[in-house]
């Protein structure tokens, strides 16, 4: 199915959204967020595509999306808060074409800080951080994130240091399922094959 485009906070927004042949009545919606946008970040990215691939192996309706100034998508990078916005948009346009499904949200890298500070916001039922950059944003703890939820970092990590994640993770109220996961990279070179063993582990019940 080719990308298309939707209203967006900014201007059109590129989306591709994508069905699996078997689909269950109430299955969730998976929302995947994409890494940094001036660092060459866009829904084709490698991690993003094999979380959507590990989705739609379970079943899930899957939407990976370009942030604002990617691709097809308007507008220019805000640093976080507009792709936040963005990410809401695609909540909304999401919950119309599903309606009565529940919203599981997923971001890589840059991604995954813009899915924790929205998750509250589009009331996402489960969220998935993959290497998250702690330090380089502001990843302040919840008071309580009362949802599943899970991180999974790699311990040879050249963007963010792999300590500061596992500090962070500690210092939530209510801590995440943890994978912290020996002789990864922060892109996932050579184990794309163990990240979507991990996320069918996570999200398949």
């Amino acid at each position: 199915m080719p990308p298309s485009l939707i209203n967006g906070p900014a201007g059109q927004l590129e989306i591709l959204a994508e069905t699996p042949q078997t689909v269950s009545d109430n299955a969730p919606i998976a929302i995947i967020c994409h890494p940094h946008p001036l660092y060459g970040g866009t829904m084709q990215n490698k991690v993003v595509y094999i979380l959507a691939k590990s989705c739609l192996e379970l079943g899930m309706p899957t939407i990976r999306f370009n942030f604002r100034g990617v691709g097809q998508s308007e507008g220019h990078f805000e640093h976080g808060l507009g792709e936040q916005q963005d990410c809401i948009a695609v909540a909304e346009w999401a919950r119309q074409r599903y309606p009565n499904r529940p919203v599981w949200l997923a971001g890589f890298s840059f991604g995954s800080f813009v899915a924790y500070q929205s998750f509250t916001k589009i009331k996402a039922a489960r969220l998935l951080l993959v290497a998250p950059p702690v330090g380089l944003f502001e990843f302040q703890p919840m008071d309580r994130i009362d949802i599943p939820w899970c991180v999974i970092q790699g311990q040879q990590d050249e963007i963010t240091p792999p300590e500061s994640v596992v500090d962070w993770v500690k210092s939530q109220a209510i801590a995440p399922k943890f994978y912290y996961l020996p002789d990864v990279s922060h892109f996932f070179h050579g184990k794309l094959n163990l990240l979507r063993e991990i996320t069918v582990e996570i999200w398949k019940n």
